[in-house]
């Protein structure tokens, strides 16, 4: 009884919305007022729990034009009032979460009838794609970079907040590859900014199962707004790596438990928490439409292919093959460009001159005249079969090399080679499909379909053994 009073205590809000377990607590309540044990009777009581019924009730929103500004605050707010009003938002999203709605996305690996984490997750890429936005509304790369400055200095005062979810949001956001293709644009930021946005980077960096940040988030003290979705991808590889049971006996595998209540802790307790912030419900209200944003990814990269257009392929060459920087690439360097490129002409073909340098002006005629060509002779062998995929390990795309943000569906796999990329570089990667010889091994799979017994991207966790799992 001393335990049911323990969950009573722990999590009030699941005897006070789930009718399943408040009848079964009544139940319990009756057998012991039956055998007379007034003691357990009010250990039982659940009458006095306040109402949680908030949780559930979710802010209807009119879907705003989709063309409209994205947000007429970002120019007239602070650094510091813009992140604590994005706190706010982000503590009054995620704090309607409950224990279910958590045990609902584990189980299932779906947000199907769970709003409340869908609406947590849909702010997150808000926030993101919004980031995007205003950096790509700016129509020189000096208004860019001055965006992309205020950007950063806010993700520094989300760190003060200790709001890391919303701050994993802006770095997605800064880290897309439709804001990280801005050359330009990034040339244009000072050095000292350019050292923060490292330090932030670094801080929220995939790099040992995100070791900066849980350094980081266990030594903060009071309110804190967790990471989302790492501690679910941690719900998620210890519901798989342990049984719920040990041995096949009726012996509760108290180390899973244990793993579970260390990870739900952190997220159960934004119920009971007090936010640090005073909002201005008007500016609430207004920031709430710039974040309701209607574009896809497609839309957003052909705005960054506007804002700075994408390089021919010659010049990309001559970047990076163009070792001496004198705008001609000798035969010595075509030998490592056919290496790379073995569906190329040979060097004679491309020399138009014959003076035995290959000059810019001859490689751009070269790749505007051969570009159907070149498709041709890449042939189906350069055709990958792409999915989107739910990644539970830190990945890269193989096009951009950029990191593939997001909590669910954050990339593309191929099913034959399994190379993976962004959404909008599969058309772009020209890499041979091989296909892979399949083995027992799983990869980046749904967590649906894995089992207990290996979880290759699952966190470091302690085996009952004492060993590696």
């Amino acid at each position: 009884m001393f335990v049911f009073r323990y969950w009573i205590v722990t999590f009030p809000a699941e005897f006070n919305l789930d009718m399943g377990l408040i009848q079964i607590t009544e139940e319990f309540r009756d057998v012991a007022a039956q055998l007379g044990c007034e003691e357990h009777f009010k250990l039982l009581d659940i009458s006095t729990i306040p109402s949680y019924d908030w949780m559930r009730k979710l802010t209807q929103r009119k879907k705003q034009a989709k063309k409209g500004k994205a947000s007429l605050l970002f120019d007239h707010l602070e650094s510091m009032e813009l992140a604590e009003h994005l706190t706010f938002l982000e503590f009054k999203s995620i704090r309607r979460i409950s224990f279910t709605d958590y045990q609902s996305y584990v189980m299932h690996s779906c947000l199907v009838d769970n709003p409340t984490l869908e609406r947590s997750i849909a702010l997150f890429n808000g926030v993101s794609q919004w980031v995007q936005l205003m950096v790509l509304s700016k129509l020189t790369p000096q208004t860019r970079a001055e965006v992309i400055t205020k950007y950063i200095h806010v993700a520094q005062k989300l760190l003060q907040l200790q709001n890391f979810n919303t701050l994993m949001a802006v770095v997605g956001g800064l880290s897309h590859s439709s804001i990280s293709r801005l050359k330009e644009t990034h040339s244009f930021l000072a050095p000292e900014v350019v050292k923060i946005w490292s330090e932030m980077t670094e801080l929220v960096s995939s790099n040992n199962n995100y070791s900066c940040y849980r350094k980081a988030f266990n030594e903060c003290q009071g309110f804190k707004i967790p990471i989302l979705g790492v501690h679910l991808k941690d719900l998620i590889a210890v519901h798989v790596v342990f049984p719920d049971w040990v041995d096949d006996s009726n012996k509760v595998n108290l180390v899973k438990m244990h793993q579970l209540y260390m990870t739900f802790n952190e997220l159960v307790s934004l119920q009971s928490a007090v936010a640090q912030v005073e909002p201005n419900m008007d500016l609430i209200y207004l920031l709430t439409l710039s974040l309701d944003l209607y574009y896809t990814e497609d839309e957003i990269y052909e705005l960054s292919l506007l804002r700075e257009p994408r390089n021919t392929k010659s010049l990309s060459v001559f970047r990076n093959y163009d070792h001496d920087h004198d705008d001609y690439i000798s035969q010595e360097d075509f030998e490592s460009i056919a290496a790379n490129f073995p569906f190329l002409d040979s060097f004679c073909v491309l020399d138009k001159d014959q003076d035995g340098l290959i000059s810019k002006d001859e490689m751009i005629a070269y790749f505007l005249r051969a570009n159907p060509l070149l498709q041709c002779k890449m042939g189906p062998g350069f055709i990958h079969s792409f999915q989107e995929m739910t990644y539970l390990k830190p990945t890269f795309c193989e096009h951009c090399a950029g990191f593939l943000w997001g909590i669910i569906k954050q990339g593309y796999k191929c099913k034959d080679c399994g190379v993976n990329c962004h959404k909008q570089c599969r058309e772009l990667l020209v890499l041979a499909c091989r296909k892979l010889i399949r083995s027992n091994f799983l990869g980046n799979v749904s967590p649906a379909r894995l089992t207990h017994s290996s979880l290759p991207s699952s966190p470091s966790l302690i085996c009952p053994l004492g060993k590696p799992k």
